[in-house]
């Protein structure tokens, strides 16, 4: 910040970063709700609707997997881990993860439906870098 500006200019500029940073956050790291409602327009948009989960929740017990599925009562859990990262990663765990609710092992019908997502390659390169990473 140039020290000729004024405060009261200073204090606005500073005030409009932190609500942009604070949003550009939000986006990053959504509620356990907002993850719901996520699942709900990927399902619709990529599996027809016909992966309907009962919940997702972010999850702190999940160290060496980004996500997974309880078949039998549709839950989904996504780590902590992927907080942050871009939305199209996230979106894309969470589509695998929507469709082990229609295909519950990686057989090629499953990797059919998850390969539908238009960034699921470049999302898989960017988990593979990340574990690569943290190994």
């Amino acid at each position: 910040m140039p020290a000729h500006l004024p405060k009261s200019v200073e204090d606005e500029h500073v005030r409009t970063l932190v609500t942009r940073l604070e949003q550009r956050e939000q986006r990053a790291r959504p509620s356990d709700d907002e993850l719901l409602g996520r699942a709900g327009e990927l399902s619709r948009a990529w599996l027809d609707g016909a992966a309907v989960p009962s919940s997702v929740r972010w999850v702190t017990t999940m160290e060496k997997r980004w996500g997974s599925c309880s078949s039998d009562d549709r839950s989904i859990r996504l780590s902590h881990r992927l907080k942050g990262m871009p939305s199209y990663v996230v979106d894309y765990v969470l589509l695998h993860e929507l469709a082990h609710l229609i295909e519950p092992n990686h057989s090629a019908r499953f990797w059919a439906l998850v390969d539908v997502h238009p960034q699921a390659a470049k999302a898989k390169g960017f988990l593979e870098g990340v574990s690569w990473q943290q190994r």
